[in-house]
């Protein structure tokens, strides 16, 4: 197989992720008829048709999925090597690719602000999405670090914590709970409970939390965003178990307060890991290093900042 160029495997690699040529062409800063020259040009060079119109969007052969992997696989490398001779010149550059939770997006600017502010040859790749999507990302070396409250049993990560991660009842402060002195997890049950959907660090908690207090765990809705329960709660629909990183927007503007309760906030760990049978690159490892030294101490700035006399993670 004659040689194929950097172009070449870009343009294949967009197209398989916009589906479209001309997305492709936009992402890439050329016309449409480029990318589709440079799609005809590789389809001749491996001698198969890699791609295919389907409908209105454009889908990947059997052999256009071989060729968009390895395509990845190489400009990656590429990219990596690029970082490793900055290195050698005492710059961090590339690109950081990260995935978080849901519930992790509240506290990642605070972390990704100063880091990328001090490196400015850093780019940013960030994707969010349930924890399930998180692992998946990362099981397919689309992300090289992944934020979240548990490590994944199902895959070998090396994982490290940085932060204390606060998690309460929240309600309206119109709410009749607000009223008493103290609030129970009886009282909880009889309150129109709203969590997040199964498998999430925060549904997790609430669960325990009922175990191990002997209740029966009793909930009104599933919702599977934390925006979403956010705006039920604060019209006075519900109660719910939140992360208080999530709430911080909604403290400062009293829509939302903590319930009284024992106990609260119920503390659990935020992780930053990455796959163990994967090296990472450099700028990825440079973050990894960052928020173990600084995440407690700026999540909690980020924290008081927001919501004055919140419960707030300890060291």
């Amino acid at each position: 197989m004659y040689h194929a160029s950097f172009r070449q495997l870009q343009a294949l690699t967009l197209v398989a992720q916009h589906e479209s040529v001309s997305r492709a062409a936009d992402a890439l800063h050329v016309t449409q008829p480029a990318v589709s020259l440079q799609l005809r040009t590789l389809e001749e060079i491996t001698g198969m048709a890699l791609t295919r119109k389907v409908g209105r969007n454009i889908q990947l052969t059997a052999a256009g999925e071989v060729m968009a992997q390895f395509s990845e696989r190489i400009l990656r490398l590429w990219e990596q090597a690029a970082d490793e001779l900055a290195a050698l010149k005492g710059v961090t550059s590339g690109t950081l690719r990260i995935g978080a939770v849901t519930t992790a997006e509240h506290l990642l600017p605070p972390l990704l602000v100063p880091f990328t502010l001090a490196r400015p040859d850093v780019r940013l790749k960030l994707q969010v999405g349930n924890r399930v999507e998180i692992i998946n990302l990362l099981a397919r070396n689309e992300i090289d670090l992944a934020i979240m409250g548990t490590v994944p049993r199902e895959l070998r990560t090396n994982a490290a914590r940085f932060a204390r991660h606060p998690m309460a009842f929240v309600a309206s402060p119109n709410h009749p709970l607000m009223t008493k002195t103290r609030v129970a997890l009886s009282d909880i049950m009889g309150a129109s409970l709203l969590v997040r959907e199964r498998g999430s660090g925060t549904r997790t908690a609430v669960e325990r939390l009922f175990k191990e207090a002997g209740h029966s765990f009793n909930f009104a809705s599933e919702v599977s965003s934390n925006e979403a329960i956010k705006r039920m709660v604060s019209a006075g629909l519900g109660v719910g178990f939140m992360s208080v990183h999530a709430c911080a927007l909604e403290f400062e503007a009293g829509l939302l307060k903590v319930l009284p309760m024992q106990g609260d906030p119920v503390e659990a760990d935020w992780q930053v890991m990455h796959l163990a049978t994967h090296p990472i690159p450099k700028v990825a490892a440079a973050f990894q290093d960052f928020v173990i030294e600084h995440g407690q101490d700026l999540v909690r700035r980020e924290l008081e900042r927001f919501y004055k006399g919140a419960p707030h993670p300890r060291k």
